[in-house]
């Protein structure tokens, strides 16, 4: 047993290599010098760290045991300081494999024998540190994952000027500010549908919620704000995908209560003012049983899909349950239109365009593999960067710790209280210091909300002069935030009171839609 951690199995293998934790951020957190002491337990085991003694197959073993340890853990819902101090862990291990090997590590491939040894290279930078996939997301700059490097490592296409122009030329509207901020910044083959539209060929919308909390917070409306701009904007149906049967799997939860998330949560995107008309709104536990298409099309993208690339995608491991290890085909399932009969009347060619967080990619490239091979068009995506936790951008924000987020449920005071209380800011010690030299607005959570939610473009960028300058203190950037989501959130609860058990049922039941295919 460690003396540091209470779980010997965060330390149990000898690791071959020295892994350079310097390089992680924020000394003074107890986190960090956890890792400190976690890795002084695996050197200590190891015996052999010297410089140049890196080798190629030695970290791949050692960063597959680590990963191991991360789903351990996480799966027996051990503490969140344990689990970050075990992520950085992987992290620092990442970029040292990259380091030696040239290459970024992938489970079940392991190196050449012929790499060379490049351990006395230097050491990259913070960015190289970030980690993402559907479950966790770190990174060790204090302004947030490095997106440009995310675009290349999954292989999408940046959403760049001449799209944003394109899209408001076939729409004749002007384009959502998520889009003119970068916020949506990724995409894949959302020209493909543009061409499509523009010949008067049909698309639908598909997006989803992970139910894992009665209440959600403001992260959770990115992609639903998004995308009811794309319904409006384009006028196609749109399908939202409850995974209450995800959350069952990998949450405490019983089925009951994981359908009971997916109601309420239902209720919130429903108050934003979805179209009935044009929405079908699902809960998997509740609609695979009836929808027979759904069903068949879950089965085919499950024969096409082996258990080994289904663990180099998602990390499983052999003692995760064989319900995580089917659920992806269920995420899958929603792309194609033969999964939603009363909508489509039984069409296999409509293509489908999902606008999610980018952390959300990896289901969606296995589907886009297995797409042709079943004969159904690859689904599009558009991929919207993270919402920041009110500690700072190194993680999004978490429905479990109700001080990281703003959650729809909070009262203006609560507001108030975390933003001022939790919200990091990029200001200076001083006020002298600040009005000399200005603040940082690249790592101040509160203006990095505000271009998610103020939406005057020439008010945000005189509040970036401002507070760059020194002109505008924290404390007054946090009140115009404040004052910018307290009648907001006011306002979406004041709708969610109108949304009835009756209203609910309307949306999440099968039916044709008002479109004719």
């Amino acid at each position: 047993m460690c003396r540091y951690f209470r779980s010997a199995s965060l330390c149990a293998a000898p690791i071959a290599g020295c892994v350079v934790l310097e390089r992680l951020q924020h000394t003074g957190n107890r986190q960090a010098q956890d890792t400190r002491l976690l890795h002084s337990c695996i050197m200590s085991n190891c015996g052999t760290c010297t410089s140049g003694s890196l080798k190629p197959m030695d970290l791949y073993n050692s960063l597959t045991a680590q990963g191991d340890k991360v789903r351990a853990l996480k799966s027996e819902k051990a503490p969140k300081e344990e689990i970050d101090v075990a992520v950085k862990l992987l992290l620092a291990l990442k970029v040292d494999y990259k380091n030696v090997t040239g290459q970024d590590y992938k489970p079940g491939v392991p190196p050449a024998d012929n790499l060379p040894n490049n351990s006395n290279q230097p050491s990259t930078t913070d960015d190289d540190d970030d980690f993402v996939d559907p479950w966790t997301v770190q990174t060790g700059s204090a302004k947030g994952v490095d997106y440009d490097k995310l675009i290349v490592r999954f292989g999408s296409s940046k959403i760049d000027q001449e799209l944003i122009d394109r899209i408001e030329r076939v729409t004749g509207q002007k384009p959502h500010h998520f889009l003119r901020r970068g916020i949506f910044f990724s995409h894949r083959d959302m020209h493909q549908v543009l061409d499509a539209y523009e010949k008067k060929q049909p698309f639908y919308l598909y997006t989803g919620r992970g139910p894992s909390s009665e209440a959600m917070h403001m992260g959770h409306l990115i992609p639903f704000i998004f995308t009811k701009w794309l319904q409006e904007v384009f006028n196609v149906p749109l399908v939202i995908q409850l995974t209450d049967d995800e959350k069952y799997l990998w949450k405490d939860l019983t089925i009951e209560k994981a359908y009971q998330y997916a109601v309420e949560n239902a209720k919130d995107i429903i108050a934003l003012g979805f179209d009935v008309n044009k929405t079908f709104i699902f809960s998997d536990l509740e609609y695979m049983g009836k929808s027979l298409g759904f069903y068949q099309n879950v089965v085919k993208v499950q024969k096409h899909v082996t258990f080994n690339q289904v663990k180099g995608i998602f990390g499983f491991t052999d003692s995760d349950c064989i319900g995580k290890i089917s659920f992806p085909a269920i995420q899958a399932a929603p792309s194609f239109s033969s999964s939603f009969p009363e909508i489509f009347k039984g069409r296999k060619d409509i293509q489908c365009l999902i606008p999610c967080a980018i952390d959300q990619d990896p289901y969606f490239r296995m589907t886009r593999d297995v797409a042709p091979r079943i004969s159904y068009p690859k689904p599009a995506l558009m991929h919207s960067t993270f919402f920041p936790a009110l500690q700072g951008a190194q993680t999004k924000m978490s429905a479990s710790d109700p001080n990281s987020s703003i959650f729809l449920t909070d009262t203006p005071k609560q507001i108030k209280t975390k933003i001022n209380k939790h919200a990091f800011s990029g200001g200076k010690d001083t006020v002298e210091e600040h009005r000399q030299f200005g603040g940082n607005w690249e790592v101040d959570v509160s203006y990095m909300y505000l271009t998610f939610f103020l939406e005057d473009d020439e008010r945000l960028e005189q509040i970036k002069q401002d507070y760059s300058s020194g002109a505008l203190l924290t404390g007054e950037l946090k009140k115009l935030l404040i004052e910018t989501l307290q009648p907001m959130i006011a306002a979406h609860q004041e709708r969610r009171k109108h949304v009835t058990e009756e209203t609910v049922k309307q949306f999440m039941m099968p039916r044709k839609l008002a479109f004719e295919f």
